[in-house]
C-alpha cells in the first residue's frame, strides 16, 4: 500500500496530477502485478495535506517507536538525525544485571524501605560501586562521570551530597546489608561456606599526623604493624573474609595500630553471629600465634593455620625431622601428615611438598650463593681487621646472610651447613590443623586457597583502585571500603563464569557504546551491535543482550525499552 500520483493532459496542453492510494494486486492473466485504487484524494492542488499527516500519524501509532520518529523526520522536510554522543555501556549493564541478579537490589530496598529518602540511594551506590570497578575515582569525579561518561540504567545525574548521603546510609546498614547478600550470594550459587578464609592487609593515607583514638568521628588513621612498607605514614587496617571459590563474603576495617588478637576476636565473634554451623578458618602465619588458636576453637570452631618452620617452636622442628613418606594429592603436591606430642598437647601437622616449586627454590638458591661467592671474592680477605661497610652490608642483607657465618677473626664464609638446611625445606610449607576429620589432602588444598585473599586484596588495590582514600572522617572511610567489597564481589562473580581477568573482561564489554540521536522530533539512544567476544561474555554469565533501541523520546513523550525489559524480566 502506497499513495502515487499519476498525471493527465488536457485538450489545452495543461497538465493536471492527482493523489492516489494504492495496492499493488497480482494479476494471472497479465503475469505482473497492477495497482489498484483503494482511495482517490482529488488534484494535487485540492489535496487537504493536514489530512494526510493526520493519517499518517495514526499510522505511525501502530509502528516501533524508532520507525515512527524516523517517519516524524521525514515529514518535517526529511531533516536527519544528528549523533550527539557516544557513551560506553557494556560494562555497567553486565554490573547492574549481576547486582540484580545477586539480590543486592532487593536487599537495599528492603533496608530503604524503613527510611523516607527522596533520593534514589540505591542507584546512587550502584553508581559508586560500578565507578569502583570500570574507572575508579573521587566522589566528585563520580557525579560528572555518570552526567557525561556512562549510561547508568535508572541514573542520568547524580549531585556529590546524594553520593555522600549514600555512603552515610551504606554504613548505617552494613552489618545487616553483608549478612544479607551473603546468604543471598550462597544460596544462587550453592556456595560451600565450611571453609572461609581471613587475613588483612593494610592501606596507608597520605597525610602526617596520626588520627585522635580519642575522637570518634576521626580514629583510624593510625601508625602500626606496616604491610604496605610506608612506616612513615598512617594507616588503616583492612580484613577480608572469601570462601574457597573466592567470593568475598564479609569486610572489616580497623585503625592502623590494631592487635591481631583483636582482630580474630571480632571475626570469629562476627561470623558466629551468621549462624553458619561448621565453620573452619583459615589463616595466614601472621596469626597463628597459641592465644589466636585457641580463640578460634571457641563454640566448636576450628582452623587451618601456616607455621613459621624457621626459628620457629619445638614442636615444628620435630615435625620437619619427623621421617615417613609423601603422599602425592595432585600432579604438583605431596603430602605428609606428622602428629607431635599427645593429649592436650598433641598438635597435628600436615607437612606439604610441592616438586615443581622444590626445583625453582634450588635453582633460586644456586643464582644466590653464585653472587654471594662473588660479593665475598670482592671483599678479600680482612685479615682480622674490622668490618668495612660492603662487609656489614651483606652480613645484614635478608637473603645473602642467611647463608653467611663469620670466624673468629670476623671473616665472613659461606656455611655449609646452613645451605643444608635450606635444602631441606625447598618447596615445603608447614600447615597446623585442629580438625581431625579433615584430609591432609583437604588441609593442603585448603591452605591453598588462602591465595584467593591474598589476590582479592590486589584487586581491590589495582583493579578497585582501594587507594588514595580522599576521604577524612572515620565512617567515609569506613563506607569507602564497603564500596570496594561490593565492586570485588561483582568482579569475582565475573571472573568465575567467564573464566577471565577482569581487566579483559572490561576492556572487551566497555568497546559497546550507546549512541545518542537527535532530531526536530525527539531523541533516540542506539548501542553498537554486538561483537563475538561480547556475546560470549553474556553467555557465559547468562545475561541478556541489552535491547538495540535503548530509549525514545517523541515530542516530549519518553520510552524506554531498558525499563520494560526489565520489568519483564525482573
Amino acid at each position: 500500500m502506497y499513495i502515487r500520483t499519476v498525471s493527465r493532459k488536457n485538450k489545452d496542453g495543461s497538465v493536471v496530477r492527482y493523489i492516489q492510494l494504492a495496492h499493488n494486486v497480482w494479476d494471472p492473466k497479465a503475469g505482473y502485478p497492477k495497482a489498484k485504487v483503494l482511495y482517490n484524494f482529488g488534484r494535487e492542488e485540492e489535496v487537504d495535506r493536514e489530512a494526510l499527516v493526520r493519517l499518517v500519524k495514526s499510522i505511525t501509532r501502530f509502528l516501533g517507536p524508532e520507525e515512527a520518529l524516523c517517519t516524524q523526520a521525514e515529514l518535517n522536510g526529511g531533516t536527519p538525525l544528528k549523533f550527539i554522543s557516544s557513551r560506553p555501556m557494556g560494562g555497567v549493564w553486565v554490573l547492574n544485571e549481576l547486582w540484580n541478579r545477586l539480590g543486592i537490589n532487593r536487599v537495599l530496598a528492603g533496608l530503604l524501605a524503613k527510611r523516607k529518602f527522596q533520593a534514589p540511594v540505591e542507584r546512587a551506590i550502584f553508581a559508586m560501586v560500578a565507578n569502583r570497578a570500570l574507572n575508579p575515582a573521587s566522589k566528585l569525579k563520580t557525579e560528572d562521570w555518570v552526567s557525561h561518561d556512562v549510561f547508568i540504567p535508572g541514573l542520568a545525574e547524580v549531585p556529590v551530597q546524594n553520593l555522600y548521603r549514600a555512603m552515610d546510609f551504606l554504613l548505617e546498614a552494613a552489618e545487616e546489608l553483608q549478612k544479607d547478600i551473603f546468604f543471598s550470594v550462597a544460596h544462587l550459587f550453592n556456595l560451600e561456606v565450611d571453609l572461609l578464609y581471613f587475613d588483612t592487609t593494610s592501606t596507608y593515607f597520605e597525610v602526617e599526623e596520626e588520627d585522635n583514638p580519642e575522637d570518634n568521628k576521626q580514629h583510624l588513621r593510625r601508625k602500626g604493624n606496616f604491610k604496605d612498607h610506608r612506616p612513615d605514614l598512617p594507616q588503616a587496617v583492612i580484613g577480608l573474609a572469601v570462601t574457597r571459590g573466592g567470593l568475598p563474603v564479609r569486610c572489616w576495617v580497623w585503625p592502623g595500630n590494631t592487635a591481631d588478637m583483636a582482630v580474630i576476636e571480632q571475626v570469629k565473634k562476627d561470623l558466629v553471629g551468621w549462624q553458619l554451623g561448621r565453620v573452619i578458618t583459615v589463616v595466614d602465619r601472621g596469626f597463628a600465634s597459641e592465644d589466636n588458636l585457641r580463640y578460634l576453637q571457641r563454640a566448636g570452631g576450628h582452623y587451618i593455620a601456616g607455621e613459621k618452620m624457621r626459628g620457629g617452636k619445638d614442636t615444628v622442628a620435630e615435625a620437619l625431622a619427623r621421617p615417613g613418606r609423601y603422599k602425592t594429592v595432585r600432579d604438583n603436591l605431596e603430602v605428609k601428615e606428622v602428629i607431635v606430642g599427645d593429649g592436650e598437647k598433641r598438635v597435628r601437622y600436615i607437612l606439604v611438598r610441592n616438586p615443581k616449586e622444590a626445583e625453582k627454590d634450588r635453582l633460586e638458591r644456586e643464582e644466590i650463593l653464585a653472587r654471594l661467592k662473588e660479593e665475598l671474592r670482592a671483599i678479600g680477605d680482612l685479615k682480622g681487621e674490622p668490618h668495612t661497610k660492603a662487609c656489614c652490608q651483606l652480613i645484614a642483607h635478608p637473603t645473602y646472610g642467611r647463608y653467611l657465618k663469620t670466624d673468629k677473626k670476623g671473616q665472613p664464609y659461606v656455611d655449609m651447613a646452613k645451605v643444608k638446611a635450606e635444602e631441606k625445606l625447598d618447596g615445603k610449607y608447614l600447615l597446623r590443623t585442629s580438625d581431625d576429620t579433615l584430609s591432609a589432602e583437604d588441609v593442603a588444598l585448603g591452605y591453598k586457597q588462602l591465595l584467593e585473599v591474598e589476590d582479592a586484596f590486589r584487586t581491590m588495590k589495582q583493579s578497585l583502585e582501594l587507594r588514595p582514600i580522599y576521604h577524612r572522617l572515620s565512617d567515609r572511610i569506613h563506607a569507602h571500603v564497603l564500596l570496594c567489597w561490593l565492586g570485588l564481589l561483582l568482579i569475582r562473580v565475573a571472573e568465575t563464569k567467564v573464566q577471565d581477568s577482569w581487566r579483559n573482561i572490561r576492556q572487551t564489554l566497555e568497546r559497546m557504546h550507546l549512541g545518542e540521536f537527535v532530531g526536530p522530533e525527539g531523541r533516540v539512544l542506539q548501542r553498537t551491535e554486538t561483537t563475538p567476544p561480547q556475546q560470549h561474555i553474556f553467555k557465559a554469565l547468562g545475561i541478556k543482550e541489552p535491547p538495540q533501541i535503548i530509549a525514545v523520546e517523541i515530542k516530549g513523550q519518553k520510552q524506554s525499552l531498558v525499563t520494560q525489559a526489565q520489568k519483564a524480566d525482573p
